[in-house]
């Protein structure tokens, strides 16, 4: 089988399975709740404790920097929706490992899901991949979700207590076994001499394992895919009146949103938009890789908006409009999407009411100074940027951004705010969050003399959108 692309995933057969990790890394494997976390100590299986209560999961040895998992997906049990593969380093980081690899095969030893990794950074552990049950089968998804905390990071957000233990597992390769072929993977057998303490060799049922069926049908009850409506190019919106009392936006134009829709990979042209920074937003539904990068004039790929392998994606993202006006955009999704380009009035609004969201977000801080108050409860990145538009009287771009937060795993975090306006990017958030304003100062400026064209109300320009719901 071809090697799969980050957030790429594919069904298996439900079958034991023989998994080759390489190349040289540290091995653990977490079998996960739908809750994304482990139910104790026993669902780490790694080198102090190689192989699960319910023997379907076992590191079985490791030869010229494979280590070698056998997973009998026919008996892992219910409570178990996602087996984790992963891969971590003691010195150095994953960039430094040359030919990291996960690849999953039948007991015939024909390759049946493969991931190459390509991208690892100063990461020092990493979750390669994961085998998730999906329509009444199994799927193999190449994840590549890396951990600049290492090892005691990653486990701690799957429920694993590192502090009451003293310590994380620290996974370190095992003793080799006799040397075996390295061009096709060793058949599918119990080691020839298990630990003591070890649970018996595993057995593959009894009755012969069924060969691979595509998944059933979705039910009926599945919501309908999305329905496309002829595309409307984007129209200058007139200038609405500013009620007294009420927050003024004039930075960047404001026109139409548009709106397209479709399914899987694609590429998105909108003609006709004001020069400057936008946001789009997206809406994906299913279970696979999205990606999203704009197009330069030379039809390349730019800087990446979204990555993320997020079942059911939703998320808003900041780019900007080229001088031309033509913004293309390429998409790489699995299932059908619905994506719309917005002026940034149009972005939600910061308050001192506490909010609820997912998914990276752009937002709008108009008062005075303030803290901006945080939580996250995603297992990634939370990555938080400012840009502060005082000053700033170049409505074609987006002044020097400022990086307020950058963590990974669930997170309360407080950042103090300068006086708006301000927007505030949520660059990654792959999880629910909730955020309101603190200790709001009115503004210095009075609205009629803080040198912004009034452009729009930011409430009129926000009508018909509540705004936390669109979750």
């Amino acid at each position: 089988m071809g090697g799969m692309i980050k957030g790429g995933n594919a069904f298996v057969p439900t079958v034991p399975l023989r998994v080759a990790v390489r190349n040289g890394l540290d091995v653990a494997v977490l079998l996960l709740t739908e809750k994304g976390r482990v139910r104790g100590d026993a669902d780490i299986v790694f080198h102090g404790a190689p192989a699960h209560p319910s023997n379907a999961v076992r590191l079985t040895g490791a030869e010229s920097g494979t280590m070698w998992l056998d997973v009998g997906l026919p008996l892992v049990e219910e409570e178990v929706v996602r087996v984790l593969v992963v891969g971590s380093v003691e010195n150095g980081a994953l960039r430094d490992v040359i030919g990291t690899s996960v690849e999953a095969f039948a007991p015939d030893g024909t390759s049946v899901a493969r991931y190459d990794v390509n991208d690892a950074g100063g990461e020092t552990a990493m979750v390669l991949a994961e085998l998730y049950r999906r329509a009444g089968g199994w799927k193999f998804r190449a994840v590549g979700q890396g951990y600049l905390n290492g090892l005691v990071g990653l486990v701690t957000d799957h429920g694993v207590d590192v502090a009451q233990e003293g310590q994380a597992p620290q996974a370190v390769p095992f003793q080799p076994p006799a040397p075996a072929p390295t061009v096709a993977p060793p058949p599918f057998q119990a080691p020839t001499q298990a630990p003591a303490a070890a649970p018996p060799a595993y057995q593959a049922p009894a009755a012969a394992p069924p060969a691979f069926q595509p998944p059933a049908p979705a039910p009926a009850a599945a919501p309908p895919p999305f329905q496309a409506p002829a595309p409307v190019a984007p129209a200058p919106v007139a200038p609405v009146p500013v009620a007294a009392g009420m927050e003024e936006w004039g930075f960047g134009a404001v026109f139409e949103p548009y709106t397209q829709t479709g399914r899987d990979n694609d590429v998105i042209t909108v003609e006709g938009l004001p020069p400057g920074p936008v946001v789009v937003d997206l809406a994906i539904r299913g279970d696979g890789y999205t990606g999203l990068w704009p197009l330069t004039r030379f039809n390349k790929e730019g800087d990446t908006l979204v990555n993320s392998t997020e079942e059911d994606f939703r998320g808003r993202v900041l780019t900007r409009v080229p001088e031309n006006g033509r913004l293309r955009l390429r998409l790489k999704a699995e299932g059908p999407w619905q994506l719309q380009v917005l002026p940034l009035a149009a972005a939600t609004r910061l308050t001192e009411e506490w909010g609820e969201s997912r998914g990276p977000d752009v937002l709008l801080h108009t008062a005075g100074t303030a803290d901006l108050a945080i939580h996250y409860r995603g297992d990634d990145n939370l990555i938080v940027n400012l840009y502060e538009l005082a000053g700033h009287d170049d409505p074609t771009c987006l002044p020097t951004d400022e990086n307020v937060v950058n963590e990974i795993g669930k997170r309360r975090e407080t950042v103090p705010l300068p006086e708006g306006p301000v927007i505030v990017q949520l660059e990654m958030a792959d999880g629910p969050w909730r955020a309101q304003l603190k200790h709001v100062e009115p503004h210095s400026r009075p609205s009629t003399g803080d040198g912004l064209a009034r452009v729009t109300d930011i409430r009129t320009a926000q009508a018909g959108r509540a705004w936390w719901s669109r979750r």
